[in-house]
């Protein structure tokens, strides 16, 4: 966890910056795989990280800093789409093409590029219980003992969910194919 020294500005400034760069493309990708909507997404993290800006006097009774703003994105994104502004927009964006590949030749990285936008697209066809917890499992590579303890869901219901999540994204690929 970043800490805070002396409750000096400068390091309350320095240290904001650096969540920023440290969580910021994330928890953007993490809160487009609720909202399936960059711009909002984006929204939903500045409004993040203007909440860790107000909690920064409070960061010694955080345990667990990645746990705590996970959970924070998580609650905001979750308020969003259960929203009765929120509108559903299916975007063609997706979460695997802002992986940068440069070991690949042009050809290879199109090859790439397709198949990860099609596992993106497949994973965002997912019921949102399964998106959240294959998105933290696999993009985020959080533990299923995190995931439980982000998602507030006991660590068995987080295997399960995983097992079904896996089973609906290989038929959904199969159809697709």
């Amino acid at each position: 966890m970043m800490g805070k020294e002396n409750g000096n500005p400068e390091n309350k400034e320095a240290w904001f910056e650096t969540i920023m760069d440290e969580y910021g493309d994330r928890l953007t990708k993490l809160s487009y795989n609720y909202t399936k909507d960059w711009s909002l997404a984006e929204d939903i993290v500045q409004d993040v990280f203007i909440t860790c800006y107000k909690e920064y006097e409070n960061l010694d009774k955080i345990v667990s800093y990645k746990a705590w703003i996970f959970r924070i994105t998580i609650n905001k994104c979750k308020d969003v789409v259960k929203s009765s502004v929120f509108k559903r927009v299916v975007t063609n964006s997706n979460l695997l093409l802002l992986t940068k590949s440069s070991e690949l030749s042009p050809e290879m990285s199109i090859i790439k590029s397709s198949e990860e936008a099609f596992l993106s697209t497949c994973v965002l066809l997912l019921p949102i219980k399964y998106r959240e917890v294959i998105t933290l499992y696999y993009y985020e590579g959080l533990s299923i003992e995190e995931i439980s303890e982000i998602l507030k869901i006991n660590r068995n219901t987080i295997k399960t969910r995983l097992d079904r999540a896996r089973m609906k994204l290989k038929a959904l690929m199969e159809r697709w194919r």
